[in-house]
């Protein structure tokens, strides 16, 4: 890989754990990631209208990716309720990469490598450490963390195919964001009655900032996979967890206890040798 996409990939991963330290700093997490989704869809639109549209067999993919990330939402701030960012955020992580390649053995009968059973094994371990012991996460926090992992798997799952359903990566990835940021304002007006903004305020202001956060993570991470080998990319972006345990500490005053820095390099190592396996 050359320089340029390692710094991609990396600062792909820094993105990442900083809109989740984002979504766990606020006091109303679902709001929060509410707004967050604004960031995106505005940006989306005109891309949307730019680019081609899909191919009309691409839409049951797209509306499926945005009910499914609508789902990874509510869950992720369920998890988020419950447990600290260094403790949730490895365990999603760890998830959604350990059931693909579980999922691809049991469904489809690939062997998986020896690289991806050393990074099974990783990352069950650095999972399980995070949740037994005497320091570890609360069980709902556990349940909702791996719950979200599922849907980040399936949503993923979806994403690889609907890509290449609909013949152009740009045009599938803007609706998904309009999908996405349509449906969650609707759930949670559903959930909670009525969605109050006030753009005066320095906690929307706060909560558009994480989405554009999110969004250059994924922009950024599409842009190395453009000019680099997708594995080795894959596997430098679930550096993530490290970053995430780290931030939690420097700007969350979460504990940094030596159990939870070993557990999250265990998982990022794990989920390092799956991604460069594929």
């Amino acid at each position: 890989m050359s320089p340029i996409v390692i710094v991609l990939a990396l600062s792909a991963a820094v993105l990442h754990a900083t809109w989740n330290a984002f979504l766990r700093s606020g006091a109303d997490r679902l709001w929060t990631v509410t707004v967050m989704s604004f960031s995106g869809t505005i940006i989306a639109i005109p891309f949307a209208f730019i680019f081609p549209l899909p191919a009309s067999s691409a839409w049951i993919y797209i509306a499926l990716s945005s009910a499914l990330q609508v789902g990874y939402t509510f869950f992720l701030v369920a998890a988020y309720r419950y447990g600290q960012l260094g403790q949730v955020y490895p365990i999603v992580r760890g998830t959604a990469p350990l059931l693909v390649t579980l999922g691809t053995f049991l469904l489809a009968g690939e062997r998986p490598s020896i690289a991806q059973a050393i990074g099974v094994t990783l990352v069950a371990v650095g999972i399980m450490s995070l949740a037994l012991g005497k320091s570890r996460a609360s069980w709902a926090s556990i349940l909702f963390a791996f719950a979200t992992g599922v849907i980040v798997a399936s949503y993923g799952t979806v994403d690889s195919i609907g890509v290449h359903v609909a013949e152009h990566a740009g045009a599938y990835a803007a609706w998904v964001f309009i999908g996405y940021g349509t449906m969650l304002p609707l759930a949670f007006v559903l959930v909670r009655r009525n969605l109050i903004v006030n753009f005066g305020e320095p906690d929307t202001w706060k909560a558009l900032g994480g989405g554009i956060a999110a969004l250059f993570a994924y922009a950024l991470v599409v842009i190395a996979f453009s000019l680099g080998p997708a594995g080795p990319i894959t596997a430098l972006r679930e550096t993530s967890v490290v970053f995430a345990i780290l931030i939690g500490w420097l700007f969350l005053g979460e504990t940094l206890t030596a159990r939870r820095i070993v557990a999250g390099a265990i998982v990022a190592l794990g989920a390092i040798c799956l991604g460069l396996a594929r």
